[in-house]
This record gives C-alpha cells, sequence and structure tokens, in this order.
C-alpha cells in the first residue's frame, strides 16, 4: 500500500478504475479529480459509502483541485473525450492532447515524483505528450494499451476453445489501435502452442477481432466506450507497481532503440515494479511480427508528428 493514489478524470474509466484500487487497498487515499465540479465529490462519496459492504478502508475523495492530489505516488490519466461510433482514435487527437497537456503540467507541479499511467486516447500519442510536458524519465510514464489488448485477445481465445482464461498465455504489442501486434508465435494454453489447438484461419480472425475491439464495444453502447477492461488493465498496472510484483506485461513505453524504434510510445514487453518500467525486454520475432510492428510503429509517429506542444 501507498500513501496516495490520484485518477485523473471521474468518468467512467476513472470511476471504475477508482472504484477498484480502493477495493484492492492499494492506496491509504484515492483522489479522482475532474474539472466537472459535483461529480468526483458525488462518486468518491458514493464509493467511500460502499467500503463498509465491499470492506476496504482506502479513503476515497473527490475533487476539482489538485492541490489535494499533492504527493501522489501513483497517477492515473484517463482525462478526454471519449470514441464516438464512425470516430477513430486519431480523431480524439486535437482534444485530448490539449487535456493531457494541461494535466500532465498540473501532475509536474504537484506529484513531481509520480508514477503516471496514461489511459487516455490515442493512448500512444498521449503518452508522449505526458512525457514531454512533464520531463519525467520515461521509466514513469507509461501507456495502458497492451494490456487491454492482451486481455481482449486472451478473452476471444477463451471463448473461441471453451477453456478457462487463465491458462491463456499471450502479449499484443505494437500501438494501440488498428494496428496492434497480437504475436502468436508466443500465444500458449497452458504451455501448449496455440497453433496446435487452433487452424491458421481461426487465429487470423481472432487477430483481427482483437484489433477491433475496441470500435466493436464503442459500435454496440452507440453513446460511449469501453471501461470495465480498460480500468482493469490500469488497476493490473498500478498494482503490479505499487506491490513491486516485477509483473511482466505488455505496456506502451518510450523506446530508445529496443526493437529497432527509438523517439515513440510502442507496446512491448515491460518489467514493472516499484520504479515503474524497470526492463523493457527484447524478444526474437518472426519475420512477420517484425514487419507488423515497424508498420504500427509508423501509425504511431504518423499522429505524433502533428501535435504542437
Amino acid at each position: 500500500m501507498v500513501n496516495k493514489i490520484t485518477v485523473v478524470g471521474a468518468g467512467h474509466v476513472g470511476a471504475t478504475a477508482a472504484q477498484r484500487i480502493a477495493e484492492k487497498e492499494l492506496a491509504r487515499t484515492v483522489v479522482m479529480v475532474d474539472v466537472a465540479d459535483g461529480i468526483p465529490q458525488g462518486k468518491g462519496l458514493d464509493q467511500w459509502e460502499s467500503a463498509p459492504i465491499e470492506l476496504f478502508d482506502s479513503r476515497v475523495v473527490g475533487t476539482t483541485d489538485y492541490a489535494e492530489t499533492a504527493g501522489s505516488d501513483v497517477v492515473v490519466v484517463t482525462a478526454g473525450i471519449a470514441r464516438k461510433p464512425g470516430m477513430s482514435r486519431d480523431d480524439l487527437l486535437n482534444t485530448n492532447a490539449g487535456i493531457v497537456k494541461s494535466v500532465a503540467e498540473q501532475v509536474a507541479k504537484t506529484s513531481p515524483q509520480a508514477i503516471m499511467i496514461i489511459v487516455s486516447n490515442p493512448l500512444d500519442v498521449m503518452s508522449y505528450v505526458a512525457l514531454k510536458v512533464t520531463g519525467f524519465p520515461r521509466e514513469r510514464v507509461i501507456g495502458m494499451a497492451g494490456v487491454l489488448d492482451t486481455a481482449r485477445y486472451r478473452s476471444f481465445l477463451a471463448m473461441e476453445l471453451d477453456v478457462s482464461v487463465r491458462d491463456i498465455q499471450a502479449m499484443v504489442l505494437g500501438g494501440h489501435g488498428d494496428t496492434m501486434v497480437p504475436l502468436i508465435s508466443y500465444t500458449t494454453v497452458s504451455g501448449i502452442p496455440v497453433t496446435h489447438l487452433l487452424a491458421m484461419d481461426r487465429l487470423d480472425a481472432i487477430v483481427e477481432r482483437t484489433r477491433t475491439g475496441g470500435g466493436e464495444i464503442v459500435k454496440l453502447l452507440k453513446t460511449g466506450s469501453a471501461y470495465y477492461a480498460p480500468s482493469s488493465g490500469a488497476v493490473q498496472m498500478v498494482e503490479a507497481i505499487v506491490k513491486d510484483q516485477k509483473r511482466i506485461l505488455p505496456c506502451s513505453a518510450w523506446l530508445q532503440g529496443e526493437y529497432g524504434h527509438r523517439n515513440l510510445y510502442l507496446g512491448v514487453p515491460v518489467k514493472l515494479g516499484s520504479k515503474g518500467i524497470e526492463q523493457i525486454l527484447e524478444v526474437p520475432l518472426t519475420a512477420d511480427e517484425k514487419a507488423a510492428l515497424d508498420k504500427s510503429a509508423q501509425a504511431v509517429l504518423e499522429p505524433m508528428s502533428v501535435v504542437k506542444l
């Protein structure tokens, strides 16, 4: 348990993440901060009133004032507008870049030692904005993408194979979008290569569904986007950091030569512990996987190039 964790944004993703952080008792105080006065305060009070039932002692508070977030150990950034039907992640770029820039300025001022987990979309570019604005080392600004994308991939495989999600080991790398790269060569079911259990055409279909998994939910909801799985992904990362678990998780990291790429955020396997990213693991890829990762990197660089900071 750390002293304080802040969640920026009291919308569906942020509020759900705050509740899960509190229920896991990862911090003595969980602060939700949002620009909409009354929303974070009301949701924070509602969550705290669930504590006697769910049996947690993490104090949940809501605020519009970053002064109450001062000294946070971890800051989860979910602020921004959500995707709407027909809207790509890149359509969100200009609006959310301004929002994340403002958030990053406040975090740098009030919690200069914090580890930041970025959830706002377009994820890889928003992580870049936060890194540049805060001036934090790359180990302390991490994008939540691969954990979510991998969860979707594993859930679809579990449905197809009719097996427990617990027995599926997998990783999804690359940018958080339609060019993400599920690694079939590293996908196993209790150690059994998935290619021994599923035909390639079925695997290809699952990979494609993974890539468009967020959009599938947006179409179904019609007026919003996913929040249960994204909040779970963020909280898994928070828990790995708070408990110094040394988890190997696919996260969006600022690459400096790894996988042949430099000066961009891209989903890669990392070791997450109390210092944030403690190691970036470079694993051998097939020729097709490497080509797909390179293509994904280009898809991240293009919107990055138009961001004005």
